[in-house]
């Protein structure tokens, strides 16, 4: 369900939620820790995110599974936010560049590990695979 703030759509949670592929338990905990505020709420409540809000979930989802913490996480955004700006300190585009570091090292290691489970899931075709010989054996019997 979509609502008009001041001129643009603000979304609520079930919208965010289908668009981010995140739960309502997740995006509510985003909000009680601080992480991802909506910017609006209804009248009766209801958390309205704008789009500003989607993005800075986006970002987090992507982090996930590269296993960066909610605190730097919150530090990502805080960053994001700094770099984004006309006089963008120096240190926050060097942090920036850090982070990069990180996420290229975690994005390396992950794809060794799906390496791996390809590797095991190949064996485990080859083994569940009859041979000829089974073949044999089964029209014999």
């Amino acid at each position: 369900m979509n609502e008009k703030g001041e001129g643009q759509q603000l979304l609520h949670i079930g919208a965010v939620a289908e668009r981010t592929e995140l739960s309502l338990r997740t995006l509510r905990h985003y909000d009680e820790i601080g992480l991802v505020n909506p910017s609006e709420r209804s009248e009766g409540g209801f958390r309205l995110y704008s789009e500003a809000d989607v993005e800075r979930i986006l970002l987090i989802r992507r982090m996930k599974p590269l296993d960066f913490t909610l605190e730097q996480m919150r530090e990502l955004l805080d960053i994001t936010h700094d770099v984004a700006q006309p006089d963008a300190p120096i240190e926050a585009r060097q942090k920036l560049q850090e982070i990069e570091a990180i996420a290229i090292e975690r994005r390396s290691a992950l794809e060794k590990k799906v390496a791996m489970a390809d590797e095991f899931l190949s064996r485990l075709r080859d083994l569940s695979t009859p041979t000829r010989q089974d073949d044999t054996e089964t029209r014999e019997a």
